[in-house]
């Protein structure tokens, strides 16, 4: 067993106001923005963190949210200063900060750039008003085209869209038309994904007519064609980007790297190869939990099981399109395949969802299109 790279994830939970899909943590700010004791509560989190992951270096570093850029640019600088003061942080690790639209100022993208930042994930979801009326976005399809703009033109390395599919009632024609509009913003990176119901949401709750299945497929079809067409190349199921620009920490994650959580309820994987474990955290998940000075920010650590390993591996592996090495699982779990885990992985590559070779798998085209399917074998 050896330790895979690491990252460090770090949330911000608050945002204007919560969209109807949302099922992440987040929660719409109500009162003045406590930006600076939060970004104090960050840096003690990840200095107790840091005992996990003595001496290793982080590659990449994510602010999701929430909203992140609702903090401000001295905000952020103040936070990765101290991340850096408390860790080693490779000199070419990709710096990600997500942005909403709605909550940019013209001269902000470059206060993020200054402040370490490198690149910036817009969630757009739409070009179009009325898809974001529904989707209960803040900003509207001209507030995204000039925050696009300012991240052309800020010193980043590049930018990513979040863009949406499968919008209540919407057409095919619509959908490509969308798509087609985020296409000619000509982002380095363009996360395409399908709009899905999740628990306690107000969509679940009230669901809106969404097209059916035979659209969605057409929709996902041909939009896979049009990116294709555009030099998009895609590199896991809703991520394609231009060659060369992948997201280095999404990536992380999909090839069952380490990870530091770090913020509201905040995810964490990490391993110890020299008592070959895998220990997964959970961080106090309420703002108000998180900030008391009387708990602990972890609300729960618990080592990974050793039956649970391959499906954890091949869960987060086969939603890659590259080839996933042999050794990989081997290197990254430190167990070798039981008997029912070799007669599933057969069974798949029986059913066509996916291909072997001495030293790699590789997930089918319809594997991709029935992932589900495949990754159910190994549960």
């Amino acid at each position: 067993m050896r330790n895979p790279p690491l990252s460090l994830y770090i949330h911000i939970p608050w945002c204007v106001q919560k969209c109807p899909y949302c099922d992440f943590n987040s929660h719409g700010l109500k009162s003045a923005l406590p930006e600076q004791e939060y970004v104090s509560h960050l840096l003690s989190d990840l200095q107790h963190d840091e005992a996990y992951v003595t001496n290793r270096e982080i590659t990449s570093i994510f602010i999701g949210g929430g909203t992140p850029s609702l903090f401000s640019a001295d905000a952020i600088a103040k936070l990765l200063a101290g991340v850096k003061n408390c860790m080693a942080v490779s000199p070419s690790a990709e710096i990600t900060l997500e942005a909403n639209p709605g909550t940019l100022e013209s001269a902000r993208f470059n206060g993020y750039a200054e402040a370490g930042v490198n690149r910036i994930s817009m969630g757009v979801q739409s070009f179009q008003n009325n898809h974001l009326t529904q989707l209960g976005r803040i900003h509207d399809a001209q507030q995204a085209r000039d925050a696009i703009l300012q991240a052309k033109e800020a010193p980043l390395n590049s930018f990513n869209i979040d863009l949406m599919h499968g919008l209540p009632k919407q057409s095919l024609d619509n959908a490509l038309a969308d798509l087609t509009t985020a296409i000619q913003q000509s982002p380095a990176h363009l996360s395409w994904y399908q709009l899905t119901i999740e628990p306690n949401t107000p969509f679940y709750s009230k669901p809106p007519v969404l097209p059916d299945d035979d659209t969605l497929w057409d929709i996902q079809a041909r939009g896979h064609a049009l990116l294709e067409d555009a030099g998009y190349k895609q590199y896991e199921i809703s991520g394609y980007s231009k060659p060369g620009y992948q997201c280095q920490h999404n990536l992380n994650y999909w090839r069952f790297g380490d990870y530091l959580g770090i913020g509201c309820g905040a995810h964490g994987k990490i391993t110890d190869a020299h008592n070959g474990r895998i220990t997964r955290t959970v961080k106090v998940k309420h703002p108000r939990g998180y900030m008391d000075m009387t708990r602990p920010y972890m609300d729960k650590s618990y080592e990974v099981e050793r039956d649970d390993l391959a499906f954890e591996f091949f869960m987060n592996r086969f939603r890659l399109v590259e080839p996933c090495p042999k050794s990989d699982f081997f290197d990254y779990t430190g167990t070798t395949l039981t008997p029912p885990q070799r007669s599933a992985l057969n069974r798949a590559i029986d059913q066509g969802l996916l291909e072997e070779n001495n030293d790699e798998w590789q997930v089918t085209p319809l594997g991709r299109r029935y992932l589900n399917s495949l990754l159910s074998a190994f549960v």
